[in-house]
Protein backbone atom coordinates (compact mmCIF):
# COMPACT_ATOMS: atom_id res chain seq x y z
CA UNK A 1 0.00 0.00 0.00
CA UNK A 2 1.60 3.45 -0.59
CA UNK A 3 2.30 5.72 2.41
CA UNK A 4 0.22 8.60 0.93
CA UNK A 5 -2.91 6.48 0.93
CA UNK A 6 -5.29 5.41 4.34
CA UNK A 7 -7.69 3.00 3.91
CA UNK A 8 -9.82 6.02 6.68
CA UNK A 9 -13.05 4.59 8.29
CA UNK A 10 -13.76 8.06 10.20
CA UNK A 11 -12.54 10.77 12.36
CA UNK A 12 -13.97 12.44 15.73
CA UNK A 13 -12.30 15.82 16.35
CA UNK A 14 -13.32 15.58 20.14
CA UNK A 15 -13.25 12.27 22.06
CA UNK A 16 -12.47 11.62 25.32
CA UNK A 17 -12.89 8.30 25.89
CA UNK A 18 -10.24 7.45 23.77
CA UNK A 19 -7.06 8.41 26.20
CA UNK A 20 -6.93 10.90 28.46
CA UNK A 21 -7.93 14.54 27.55
CA UNK A 22 -9.35 15.80 24.27
CA UNK A 23 -8.11 13.45 22.17
CA UNK A 24 -8.53 13.64 17.89
CA UNK A 25 -9.40 9.92 16.96
CA UNK A 26 -8.34 8.40 13.84
CA UNK A 27 -10.83 5.12 12.65
CA UNK A 28 -8.16 3.04 10.26
CA UNK A 29 -10.35 0.34 7.97
CA UNK A 30 -8.69 -2.99 8.26
CA UNK A 31 -8.99 -5.30 10.93
CA UNK A 32 -7.55 -8.76 10.41
CA UNK A 33 -8.96 -10.16 13.94
CA UNK A 34 -12.39 -9.66 13.70
CA UNK A 35 -13.05 -9.86 17.78
CA UNK A 36 -16.47 -11.22 18.67
CA UNK A 37 -18.24 -8.29 20.22
CA UNK A 38 -16.21 -5.63 18.27
CA UNK A 39 -17.79 -2.07 18.31
CA UNK A 40 -16.71 -1.31 14.88
CA UNK A 41 -17.47 -4.06 12.85
CA UNK A 42 -17.73 -2.32 9.63
CA UNK A 43 -13.90 -1.39 10.00
CA UNK A 44 -13.01 -4.96 9.17
CA UNK A 45 -12.72 -4.99 5.46
CA UNK A 46 -9.95 -2.96 3.88
CA UNK A 47 -11.33 -2.60 0.65
CA UNK A 48 -14.70 -1.45 2.05
CA UNK A 49 -13.89 2.36 2.00
CA UNK A 50 -11.87 4.25 -0.71
CA UNK A 51 -8.50 5.17 0.11
CA UNK A 52 -7.75 9.01 0.85
CA UNK A 53 -4.40 10.94 1.47
CA UNK A 54 -2.91 10.65 4.51
CA UNK A 55 -1.68 14.61 4.09
CA UNK A 56 -6.00 15.50 4.11
CA UNK A 57 -6.15 13.83 7.58
CA UNK A 58 -2.77 15.37 8.93
CA UNK A 59 -4.35 18.70 7.85
CA UNK A 60 -7.53 18.08 9.84
CA UNK A 61 -5.16 17.01 12.91
CA UNK A 62 -3.21 20.34 12.95
CA UNK A 63 -6.26 22.53 12.16
CA UNK A 64 -7.70 21.21 15.04
CA UNK A 65 -7.32 23.44 18.95
CA UNK A 66 -7.76 22.25 22.00
CA UNK A 67 -6.24 19.07 21.55
CA UNK A 68 -3.83 17.02 24.23
CA UNK A 69 -3.32 14.54 21.56
CA UNK A 70 -4.50 12.02 18.89
CA UNK A 71 -5.79 8.15 19.00
CA UNK A 72 -4.88 6.08 16.47
CA UNK A 73 -7.87 3.17 16.31
CA UNK A 74 -10.13 1.20 14.20
CA UNK A 75 -10.08 -1.10 12.63
CA UNK A 76 -6.55 -2.14 13.35
CA UNK A 77 -4.37 0.35 12.65
CA UNK A 78 -1.43 -1.87 12.58
CA UNK A 79 -3.43 -3.63 9.59
CA UNK A 80 -1.72 0.01 7.88
CA UNK A 81 1.60 0.44 10.05
CA UNK A 82 3.25 2.01 7.46
CA UNK A 83 0.26 5.02 7.34
CA UNK A 84 0.13 4.62 11.16
CA UNK A 85 3.62 5.95 11.28
CA UNK A 86 3.81 8.75 9.03
CA UNK A 87 0.48 10.14 10.85
CA UNK A 88 2.26 9.31 14.21
CA UNK A 89 5.38 11.39 13.40
CA UNK A 90 3.67 13.80 11.68
CA UNK A 91 1.90 14.28 15.45
CA UNK A 92 4.47 14.16 17.14
CA UNK A 93 6.10 17.24 15.06
CA UNK A 94 3.32 19.42 16.38
CA UNK A 95 3.44 18.22 20.35
CA UNK A 96 0.78 15.76 20.51
CA UNK A 97 0.49 12.39 21.96
CA UNK A 98 -0.19 9.04 20.26
CA UNK A 99 -1.95 6.14 21.21
CA UNK A 100 -2.81 3.22 19.52
CA UNK A 101 -5.37 0.58 19.61
CA UNK A 102 -4.58 -2.92 18.39
CA UNK A 103 -5.70 -6.62 18.58
CA UNK A 104 -2.22 -7.92 19.07
CA UNK A 105 -0.13 -7.62 21.98
CA UNK A 106 2.67 -5.77 22.32
CA UNK A 107 4.95 -9.23 22.44
CA UNK A 108 3.19 -10.51 19.36
CA UNK A 109 4.07 -6.92 17.28
CA UNK A 110 8.05 -7.15 18.38
CA UNK A 111 7.80 -10.83 17.21
CA UNK A 112 6.79 -9.79 13.89
CA UNK A 113 3.33 -10.80 13.89
CA UNK A 114 1.93 -7.73 12.36
CA UNK A 115 5.21 -7.60 9.97
CA UNK A 116 8.63 -5.16 10.18
CA UNK A 117 6.73 -2.13 9.26
CA UNK A 118 4.68 -2.43 12.07
CA UNK A 119 7.70 -3.02 14.62
CA UNK A 120 8.80 0.07 13.11
CA UNK A 121 5.76 1.72 13.82
CA UNK A 122 5.90 0.58 17.05
CA UNK A 123 8.69 3.22 17.79
CA UNK A 124 6.35 6.25 17.12
CA UNK A 125 3.63 5.17 19.35
CA UNK A 126 3.62 7.11 23.21
CA UNK A 127 0.92 4.19 24.27
CA UNK A 128 -0.19 0.81 22.86
CA UNK A 129 -3.95 0.09 24.03
CA UNK A 130 -3.09 -3.46 22.95
CA UNK A 131 -5.13 -7.52 22.65
CA UNK A 132 -7.59 -8.43 21.46
CA UNK A 133 -11.43 -7.11 22.79
CA UNK A 134 -12.79 -10.48 24.28
CA UNK A 135 -16.39 -10.18 25.43
CA UNK A 136 -16.64 -12.46 28.37
CA UNK A 137 -14.11 -10.20 30.04
CA UNK A 138 -15.64 -6.91 29.06
CA UNK A 139 -16.21 -4.61 31.58
CA UNK A 140 -17.18 -0.80 31.74
CA UNK A 141 -14.53 0.34 34.70
CA UNK A 142 -11.43 0.05 32.35
CA UNK A 143 -9.99 2.75 31.70
CA UNK A 144 -10.05 3.77 28.09
CA UNK A 145 -10.39 0.01 26.90
CA UNK A 146 -13.05 -2.75 26.47
CA UNK A 147 -11.98 -5.89 28.06
CA UNK A 148 -9.66 -6.35 31.06
CA UNK A 149 -7.19 -8.39 29.31
CA UNK A 150 -5.71 -5.20 27.18
CA UNK A 151 -3.20 -3.40 28.56
CA UNK A 152 -2.66 0.09 28.79
CA UNK A 153 1.48 0.21 27.27
CA UNK A 154 3.76 3.16 27.24
CA UNK A 155 5.85 1.67 24.46
CA UNK A 156 8.83 4.05 25.09
CA UNK A 157 9.72 2.98 28.34
CA UNK A 158 9.02 -0.66 27.40
CA UNK A 159 10.89 -0.31 24.31
CA UNK A 160 13.60 0.75 26.86
CA UNK A 161 13.21 -1.55 29.31
CA UNK A 162 12.78 -4.78 26.73
CA UNK A 163 9.61 -5.56 28.66
CA UNK A 164 5.81 -4.31 28.50
CA UNK A 165 5.88 -1.30 30.80
CA UNK A 166 2.00 -0.18 31.75
CA UNK A 167 1.39 3.35 31.40
CA UNK A 168 -0.86 3.02 34.28
CA UNK A 169 2.11 1.91 36.72
CA UNK A 170 3.91 5.49 35.50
Amino acid sequence: MDVQQIFLSGEVRHSLVDGPGIRYTVFFQGCPHACPGCQNPDTHDMYAVSPVPVSEVIGRIRRERFLDGVTLSGGDPMAQPETLKAIADAVHEIGLSVWTYTGWTYEALLAGAAGEAAIEALHSIDVLVDGPFIMDLKSSECLYRGSTNQRLIDVQKSLESNRAVNWEDI
